[in-house]
């Protein structure tokens, strides 16, 4: 076994509240609140009334603490609150739910990445574009141009410079995705370079087979931060901080099997 998931060494047949304490750096109060909530199995008392604890509420404490850096306090308690009552199976379930999640967002930055490629590479496209149209009218010769994001445009225009139906352009607003300013008495959509921006990254995401909810906090990201740099940025932070806790839910799902396999009782 790594150093994760080796078991702890013997402690005393019997330990008190404070030593249960000292050992996880808290108050005797919290190890009270714990047993109570479920997170430790039910503490023996003595004739007069006191706690007393052992071995195995000493392997649960390690690993409530082990879970809850990786899960987080709420999801560690329902894992244990679960165990303690015998339902193993449920236990694992909320264990599993929490990697699904963790994995979605994962899938999310992935798209928020690969959007940011492709509106950089449209940006270079672009600029070759343009570029090329200097040239040409430099040479006398009046390009023919493709209408590109300045003043506001109108929703046929968007999709022609796009590249989609005007019908692909609605369903993306209905789901929320896309904000076009409408003129007051007509109701016209008046798309601006942002909101043209967005209907790229709407495009480039949607050509990836990325459903519509998983394109939506790519947008929100983009919209936070306020451009492409703020959100590379983001997204490395983001990445490193789901590295960091995958390795503490690693760690966390190791002291659990320890004490699953050497330390728990099932309840009866």
């Amino acid at each position: 076994m790594n150093e994760h998931t080796s078991l702890p060494p013997p402690a005393p047949a019997r330990l008190r509240p404070v030593d249960l304490a000292r050992l996880a750096g808290i108050s005797t109060q919290q190890i009270r609140n714990y047993e109570e909530a479920g997170v430790l199995p039910p503490a023996p008392r003595t004739e007069s009334g006191y706690r007393t604890f052992d071995d195995v509420h000493r392997r649960a404490l390690l690993a409530y603490r082990a879970l809850a850096k990786g899960y987080g306090p709420v999801a560690a308690t329902e894992i244990m609150r679960t165990v303690h009552s015998g339902d193993v199976p449920g236990a694992l379930a909320l264990v599993d739910a929490a990697h699904a999640a963790l994995h979605g967002e994962r899938v999310s930055l992935r798209a928020a990445g690969e959007a940011l490629e492709a509106l950089a590479r449209e940006a270079r496209a672009e600029k070759v574009k343009v570029e090329k149209a200097k040239v040409e009218k430099a040479g006398a010769e009046k390009p023919r141009r493709s209408p590109r994001p300045g003043p506001d445009l109108r929703i046929g225009e968007v999709a022609a410079l796009i590249g989609v139906r005007t019908s692909a352009l609605r369903v993306w607003e209905s789901a929320g995705l896309l904000t076009p300013r409408r003129e007051r008495g007509t109701a016209y959509r008046h798309y601006s370079p942002a909101d043209v921006r967005d209907a790229r990254l709407v495009h480039t995401l949607r050509r990836s087979h990325y459903p519509l909810h998983q394109i939506r906090p790519v947008l929100k990201d983009l919209h936070r931060t306020g451009g492409s740099e703020a959100l590379h940025e983001s997204i490395a932070a983001r990445r490193a901080a789901l590295t960091e806790r995958t390795t503490a839910m690693l760690a966390g799902a190791g002291h659990l099997h320890a004490y699953l396999t050497h330390g728990h009782q099932p309840k009866s």
